[in-house]
């Protein structure tokens, strides 16, 4: 049996660490040369970088692309890398970041702004200079954009955030039926919480006295893992999804639906 991305190429942006190396490591488990775009080339947790990896577990190939999201050109770069492996034919939208917390009336405009560039900006740019070349290779493709249950719902202390993951989902669904008559698919996941650094050391819940009680209100009683994120953007980026667009899929251990 292939693998599900057997001899695509694809570029997963965030990629030296949490998420987005859980994503680009399961694309090349599954058959995906991979670039690997972010403004660092070492994992936040330590480790060989995300390319390295690939190169040496599977058999997959892989190249690191400086990329900064907001920067038009570096996305472009990330995109031109590709050619190396035949050609785009995947694009996950990955990069974030979170906070600034508080009320409205506290956060600075500035910060707001500076969420909204890496957040939702980065996703339009990175989505139009992929979308663009998709057209002109003729070959339909997938774009997968990394929104959050904060995409779904509003939380009063992050407002930012779930303005800015808001504005993927949606930009997600105009981007689906801009693309469609192309053949490329557009779709996005929402991540409940997830073991990361952010939730291990920028914000900690995992193993905080809040981070029980979070759980205990989740069905399946347990945070995600990268991985169970990566297993659904692999599916969404494959051919298993070929009537699949438009759409937002949870990973969320049931969490939405008790909130």
């Amino acid at each position: 049996m292939n693998a599900l991305l057997d001899g695509k190429a694809a570029v997963v942006t965030g990629a030296a660490s949490g998420i987005g190396r859980a994503v680009a490591t399961r694309f090349a488990e599954e058959g995906a040369n991979v670039v690997v775009a972010d403004v660092r080339e070492e994992p936040r947790q330590g480790g060989t970088p995300t390319h390295e990896r690939i190169r040496t577990e599977t058999d997959a190939d892989a190249a690191y692309v400086d990329c900064d999201v907001t920067e038009a050109d570096d996305l472009r770069a990330a995109v031109d890398a590709a050619e190396a492996f035949g050609g785009l034919d995947v694009m996950v939208n990955n990069a974030g970041i979170f906070g600034p917390m508080g009320s409205i009336t506290e956060i600075p405009f500035e910060d707001y702004r500076d969420l909204m560039a890496i957040n939702l900006d980065s996703v339009f740019l990175g989505s139009k200079i992929a979308a663009t070349r998709l057209v002109e290779r003729g070959e339909g493709g997938a774009i997968v954009n990394v929104s959050s249950l904060a995409g779904l719902q509003g939380y009063g202390e992050i407002a930012p955030y779930c303005a800015a993951k808001a504005g993927v989902r949606n930009l997600t669904y105009a981007l689906a039926d801009d693309l469609g008559p192309h053949g490329i698919r557009v779709n996005a996941v929402h991540p409940g919480e997830v073991e990361t650094a952010l939730t291990t050391e920028d914000f900690p819940v995992v193993g905080t006295e809040q981070g029980e009680a979070l759980k205990a209100t989740i069905p399946l009683r347990k945070l995600g893992q990268p991985e169970d994120v990566a297993n659904a953007v692999t599916f969404l980026a494959s051919d298993m999804a070929g009537h699949v667009t438009a759409e937002s899929l949870l990973v969320d251990g049931g969490a939405r639906n008790t909130s």
